[in-house]
């Protein structure tokens, strides 16, 4: 009887050891299936890829090709592919290292600590997201970051290079003086009045409330005139 309960003892032990490595393996090979899914997506159709291809004709080559040559003319690099294109720049953009080096020298000191240089697709997509988590930090608006399937499955590459237009305007506030891209942000210009301005202004009537000005009623002629006869 104690040689049989120890021998079920043992039998659960190593049901539960073949369980947990089971687990292990289809957590693993769920990742991996997903992974694959991402990288290699199915053709869209219908609504679908009508937007996609909405999204397709909205991107500039003008625009690739500014953030192109700032892009290189900051990390004093050239980028991997010269070629334009959109799948062209997605190529050179997408594992990520470019876009946080990038981050990294126009703040001057490094917002992304640790920049992952393997080749695997998740690490390539931790560089993504680890950019746009700096991006944030540095001052960019919700509005003007991508998402990382924007660019690690080219669905959306002028979302792209507007968020590298904000990085560079963002940059120039910032106190970068290198070089830019892009219209340069506004700045807050406050200006102080004496208490003799401020009541003298009192005074004036604004002409939001409406002004008779200049209002004539000379050469004005509705309907038929009227003659009086004596």
């Amino acid at each position: 009887k104690q040689w049989y309960q120890r021998r079920v003892a043992i039998t659960a032990g190593e049901c539960v050891l073949l369980l947990s490595s089971f687990r292990l393996i289809s957590s693993y090979s769920c990742v991996i299936f997903f992974l694959n899914m991402a990288s290699n997506r199915a053709e869209k159709s219908g609504l679908s890829r009508d937007i996609q291809k909405k999204l397709e004709a909205k991107y500039s080559q003008d625009q690739e090709a500014q953030c192109r040559a700032w892009i290189e003319e900051v990390l004093g690099e050239k980028l991997s592919n010269s070629e334009l294109g959109m799948h062209n720049f997605q190529q050179c953009l997408r594992d990520g290292q470019i876009l946080c080096k990038l981050l990294n020298t126009l703040n001057g000191e490094p917002l992304v600590k640790k920049i992952n240089q393997q080749k695997m697709a998740f690490k390539q997509m931790e560089n993504i997201e680890q950019f746009i988590k700096g991006c944030k930090i540095f001052g960019l608006k919700d509005g003007d970051i991508f998402q990382t399937a924007d660019l690690y499955e080219c669905q959306n590459m002028s979302q792209v290079n507007v968020a590298l237009y904000a990085v560079s305007a963002v940059s120039i506030k910032n106190g970068w003086t290198g070089p830019s891209i892009g219209v340069k942000l506004s700045q807050k210009n406050e200006r102080t009045f004496t208490e003799q301005q401020m009541n003298d202004g009192k005074t004036v009537i604004g002409l939001q409330y409406g002004t008779n000005k200049g209002a004539s009623q000379a050469g004005m002629n509705i309907g038929k005139t009227r003659h009086i006869m004596d």
